[in-house]
């Protein structure tokens, strides 16, 4: 589960193609016995949020997947056309 920092980080901030995109929430708290138990937010907001953190979940993995990557030897566009013998 994500601190209550890093999913305000991840929800202020997302980097996409175009740069830096800024999601806004306003969340509306519900409360039950005095204390807040549910939040509510725009149809828009959720998705932008929900938007945010598959791409940051795209992010983790794409880094997993490059550090077990690691061990693998680096071949150049170069290379691949001649082993299928292209110019």
């Amino acid at each position: 589960m994500l601190s209550g920092f890093t999913a305000w980080f991840i929800a202020k901030t997302h980097i996409g193609e175009g740069g830096m995109t800024v999601v806004e929430l306003h969340p509306e708290f519900l409360k039950k016995d005095g204390k807040k138990q549910f939040v509510v937010l725009t149809i828009e907001e959720f998705e932008a949020l929900q938007e945010v953190l598959a791409d940051a979940q795209d992010l983790l993995e794409l880094r997993a997947a490059k550090a077990e990557d690691n061990d693998t030897e680096d071949v150049s566009l170069e290379d691949v056309k001649k082993m299928f013998g292209m110019p």
